[in-house]
Order: structure tokens, then C-alpha cells, then sequence
């Protein structure tokens, strides 16, 4: 099994990379997630060696890469999915474990710019979310740190994931991706209104 853990909310991830790695995923990452997990000793490598490129654009473009979204999206039950893998050399994602840039917290600063709101609309974040939810059949999204629990709890007790599990995990990552995307709306529509 293998894994992209790439969360703005740190609460329980050394554990749950931990408990993972235990359990024999292979696990990747970005930046300051990357760093958090290395620091703590858990084996991690680079979202960069899966897509053989570098983070650019300072991060702003790191997951975005049909390596990691190949092996997030391929159907498991269609051999040309599978096939289409193998010939372009990229293996299968089962777990992805993201939240999001801190929008509203950041907008919700008295000091906050336009620029600091822009920074703060996380791209590649949803993009992995919304993939890992839309094949909950094959891949488990994990957004709420809460949840790290259950997910560790299934795969030491029923070898995976539970098919009810994954229906609701994805039910609560789309809501997660949905408010994110109302906040942003929200704030661009005040600001320009108050200007």
C-alpha cells in the first residue's frame, strides 16, 4: 500500500504516518508535512519521487502531476486503467490523508490582505481530495484528523477499510472541499463589495 499524507492541520499525523509505516504503506509528502515526519523519525519520501520533477513555483506546484493523479484516480476493476499504469510506470495510491491551506483563519485576521487570502487558496489540496473521494472504492480520503483513528483501526483489524468507511470518509471530504471553496467565494464577494 502506499500513501500521500499532505495536511495544514498537523494534530495526529506523526502518529498516524507512524502507525502506517508499521503497518508496511509507503509513504509520501510535501514540504512542512514532509519535514514534521522526518523530524519525527517516520519514513517518508518526497511527493518528487513519484513525479521524477521538483516542487516549483514556490510549492505552489507539487502534487499536481499525472503520477501521483494517475495512481490516485485508476479504477481498480478496468485492466486498461491498470495497464495503462504499468506502461507509464506509475504505481497505485490507496491512502490520501489532506486538509487544506488555513483560508478562513487566515481572513479572519484583522490584518489580512488580499495577497495573504490569495496565498492561502490551496490548489493542489482539493485537487488530491476531491480525486481520492470520487474512487473511495479503491482509495480511502482521509481529511479530518479525527478520523486517523478508524483508519489505522480497520487496517489492523480487517486487513482495509471498510466499504461503509470509505463511502462516509469521501461523504466528509467533499463537504470539506465544498466549504473551503464557500469560504473563498464568500470572501471575494465582501471584499469586492466593500470596495
Amino acid at each position: 500500500m502506499r500513501a500521500i499524507i499532505s495536511v495544514s492541520d498537523k494534530a495526529g499525523v506523526v502518529e498516524f504516518a507512524r502507525e502506517l509505516a508499521n503497518l508496511g504503506v509507503e509513504l509520501f509528502s510535501t514540504g512542512g508535512t514532509k519535514q514534521k515526519l522526518a523530524d519525527a523519525g517516520v519514513p517518508i519520501a518526497s511527493i518528487s519521487k513519484l513525479t521524477g520533477f521538483p516542487e516549483i513555483l514556490d510549492g505552489r506546484v507539487k502534487t499536481l502531476h499525472p503520477a501521483v493523479h494517475g495512481g490516485i484516480l485508476a479504477r481498480r476493476d478496468i485492466p486498461e486503467h491498470l495497464a495503462q499504469l504499468a506502461e507509464h510506470h506509475i504505481g497505485l495510491i490507496d491512502i490520501v490523508a489532506v486538509n487544506l491551506y488555513p483560508f478562513a483563519q487566515t481572513v479572519a485576521r484583522p490584518d489580512a490582505t488580499l495577497d495573504d487570502a490569495l496565498e492561502n487558496i490551496d490548489i493542489g489540496g482539493p485537487t488530491l481530495i476531491r480525486a481520492a473521494a470520487k474512487n473511495f472504492k479503491s482509495v480511502v480520503p482521509v481529511v479530518d484528523p479525527g478520523d486517523y483513528g478508524l483508519v489505522v483501526q480497520e487496517l489492523k483489524g480487517k486487513g482495509a477499510v471498510q466499504p461503509e468507511t470509505r463511502r462516509m470518509l469521501a461523504a466528509k471530504a467533499f463537504h470539506h472541499t465544498a466549504s473551503y471553496d464557500t469560504n473563498i467565494a464568500t470572501y471575494l464577494r465582501r471584499t469586492a463589495e466593500s470596495e
